[in-house]
This record gives structure tokens, C-alpha cells and sequence, in this order.
């Protein structure tokens, strides 16, 4: 018992010891947590409405022969671009010219013969007077004059028609693009003059080009109920590979009907495109105009809380009290939001230290600048589109 004495008052004296110290902490009054508050920032933005869409051509031809024979010659080469007009393939022309001197012979032939029935008649009429020939011969002559004429008449149709098909083996593009690769070699037969006819080419044109993509139904509402400015059909087009809108176009067509099972209308874009770059079937993002340039009032989108329903930040006043506010988010700008109601220029919203933030508590507020970041855009668009955004007025 001896022993224990000394190892027992130790224990009670470092008890005591600690006793004190937690009697000190428990009077201490905890610090204000701390948090960083943001005054909104404050641009001129507008807003902006995304797609994603296909080029289209707006000319689209299958080359054909319109005469069958033995493809003689290819003039072109696989992909180029050529002009309406340009010599493209050559169908053998002899056997056309064969028949274009028969028809010519006919020719010839039917306007000898009108010649003599034409003499005949005039003979004939001399004799009139002196009674040496009848009324019905006279009526003979003056009909074999009518026949001769008619028969020069079809003689002359079937030369043209001979000379048109000789024309028609001289295959010309029937409209400028590009060409694809040739679907005949020469020396095959090819079939010509109807729409079941052998397809030698097709060609495409390319400058401009048709951007089309589906709008909702509340998109082509809202486009159609705003006020109508000067850039409403403005269409700013990137490719898959771009970041930039470098692409400019003007809306000229929209559908005459909502497509009842997606619910979206067809609109088409016309874009110039004097380089060749893109082809049709191409994808592209789009962005159209949807609102004229306002003052916006945009926070990090990290400081909206959802309630349900309701979106809401919390506010500093100028107590360091914590309040809720109750907002209405606009569309996204970059690491920022669009706030449309529910705060005003002035007030202090948290950005940071939320989860320390309760309503009705006390804060310590760091007073911090909000920083823009630049807009995020997808490196590959088939990653989805916002349905909309704002985007600040470039100075």
C-alpha cells in the first residue's frame, strides 16, 4: 500500500489538472465561421440558343445519259469541282450521226418534193383560165402541196431529233458542285434516256451549302413571338474540330409543320462556303441569337442551392447574418449563371464555405472578386448541347 500511495496522488493531481483545463475551454464563446462572399458581377450579355445540325446541298444531281450507246470518254477527274455546262463523258457518236444524215437525206428528199408539187400547183393554175384543166385537178394539185409541206414538216422534226440525240452524246454537268467518283468506265454500254438509265456521276453542289437542324416547339414560340431585329436569321456554325464560330449563315427556310412525334420543326440555314471546306453531311453546332443584349447579374454556378423546386444563394448582411435568397437561374455563361431574379448588384453572396452557412447564423465574410473563365465548348459534338447560353458583349 505504500507503493500505491505516491501513483494515486499523481493520478488525482492529473485529474484535477485536467478538470481545470476543460473547465477554461468550456467558457471560451466559438469564433464566427469564415466564409467568401462575392459581389455579383454585373455584364452585358446576350443570349444564345443551341443546335446541332447537318450541311446539306442544295443541289443534288444524278448524270445520266439521256441516249444509250458505248461510253467513249471520261473528261473529269473523281471529285472535282466543275461548272454547269463542263464536257464530263462522251458517248460513242457514230451510229448518231449515221441517222442524223438519214434524217437530213429525208429532209432534202421532202423539199424537193414540195418544189414539184409547189411547180405542179402553179401550172396548173395558169391553165385555169383557158379551161384546160378541171376544177378537181387543180383541187388535186393544191392537196398534194399541203401533203409535201407536211411531210417536209416531220422531215425537219426528225433531223432535229437526230441532231439532238447527237448533241445528247456530249454529257455536260447539268449544274456546278463536285463531282463524285465515276460510276462507268469507258468502253461499257450504258443504258440513257428514261429514269431507269445507268447513273454516270452524281454531282453536289458546294458553295452554298444547307445547314439544317430541329428547333422545339417552345424555341420556335419564343423566336416567333420576340421582336423581330435585323440579326434575328443570324446562324454562327463551328465544326467538329473548331472551337470559334467561324461560320456565318442566314436562316431562309423553316417548315411548315411541327413534327408531331419529336416535336421539333425543320429549319435550314444557308452558309457560303467559297473554299470547299465543308461537305455536305458534315456535323456542325450552331448558335442562334435568342435575345438582345441586357445587363445580366451572374454568380458561380457552384453558389445555387437546390430547395426542392426552388433555387436559392445565401447572402451576408450587413450584420455578417446569413439569408437565404430565392432566385431564378438564367442560362449558363462560362463558370458563371445568369441570375434573371432574386438579387441585386449589391448583395454579398457566399461562393465559398457554403456547407459552414446557415441561415440565421453569424459569419465572418472574406470579401473576394468574382473571375470570369472562358466559355467551355466541347471538343467533340456528341457531347450534349446547352439549350441555351449567354455570352458577354465583346469590348
Amino acid at each position: 500500500m505504500a507503493r500505491l500511495a505516491p501513483r494515486f496522488i499523481l493520478f488525482c493531481f492529473a485529474f484535477a489538472l485536467a478538470s481545470c483545463g476543460g473547465g477554461g475551454a468550456s467558457q471560451q464563446a466559438p469564433g464566427a465561421p469564415g466564409v467568401d462572399v462575392a459581389l455579383p458581377l454585373v455584364e452585358r450579355v446576350a443570349d444564345w440558343d443551341a443546335f446541332t445540325g447537318r450541311f446539306d446541298s442544295p443541289e443534288h444531281v444524278d448524270v445520266r445519259s439521256r441516249v444509250s450507246g458505248y461510253l467513249e470518254a471520261v473528261h473529269f477527274e473523281d471529285g472535282a469541282i466543275v461548272e454547269a455546262g463542263d464536257l464530263l463523258f462522251t458517248i460513242d457518236p457514230r451510229p448518231f450521226e449515221a441517222v442524223l444524215a438519214a434524217a437530213n437525206g429525208q429532209t432534202a428528199q421532202a423539199r424537193a418534193q414540195l418544189a414539184q408539187a409547189r411547180a405542179d400547183l402553179d401550172r396548173a393554175e395558169r391553165l385555169v383560165s383557158s379551161r384546160a384543166i378541171s376544177e378537181e385537178a387543180i383541187e388535186q394539185r393544191r392537196t398534194a402541196v399541203r401533203t409535201a409541206e407536211a411531210g417536209l414538216a416531220s422531215a425537219n422534226a426528225n433531223s432535229a431529233a437526230a441532231a439532238l440525240n447527237l448533241e445528247f452524246t456530249q454529257v455536260t454537268a447539268p449544274a456546278a458542285g463536285r463531282t463524285s467518283s465515276r460510276m462507268v468506265d469507258p468502253g461499257n454500254l450504258v443504258s440513257g434516256g428514261n429514269s431507269a438509265g445507268d447513273i454516270l456521276t452524281t454531282i453536289v453542289g458546294s458553295d452554298p451549302l444547307y445547314f439544317e437542324f430541329d428547333a422545339s416547339e417552345a424555341v420556335y414560340l419564343r423566336y416567333q413571338r420576340r421582336e423581330r431585329t435585323d440579326d434575328v436569321s443570324r446562324v454562327e456554325i463551328r465544326l467538329q474540330d473548331e472551337t470559334e464560330y467561324l461560320h456565318v449563315g442566314e436562316i431562309v427556310f423553316a417548315d411548315n409543320r411541327i413534327n408531331p412525334a419529336s416535336g421539333t420543326i425543320r429549319v435550314r440555314a444557308r452558309v457560303a462556303n467559297p473554299d470547299g471546306l465543308i461537305r455536305p453531311g458534315m456535323l456542325g453546332a450552331a448558335r442562334v441569337g435568342g435575345s438582345a443584349f441586357y445587363e445580366a447579374i451572374l454568380v458561380p454556378e457552384t453558389a445555387i442551392l437546390s430547395d426542392g423546386p426552388r433555387r436559392l444563394v445565401y447572402v451576408v448582411n450587413d450584420e455578417n447574418v446569413v439569408e437565404p435568397r430565392i432566385v431564378t437561374p438564367g442560362p449558363p455563361s462560362g463558370n458563371l449563371q445568369v441570375i434573371s431574379a432574386g438579387l441585386e448588384p449589391t448583395d454579398r453572396v457566399i461562393v465559398n464555405g457554403i456547407m459552414r452557412a446557415r441561415p440565421g447564423v453569424t459569419v465572418t465574410p472574406q470579401l473576394v472578386e468574382l473571375v470570369r473563365e472562358d466559355l467551355d465548348e466541347p471538343t467533340a459534338l456528341t457531347q450534349a448541347q446547352p439549350a441555351s447560353a449567354a455570352y458577354p458583349v465583346e469590348q
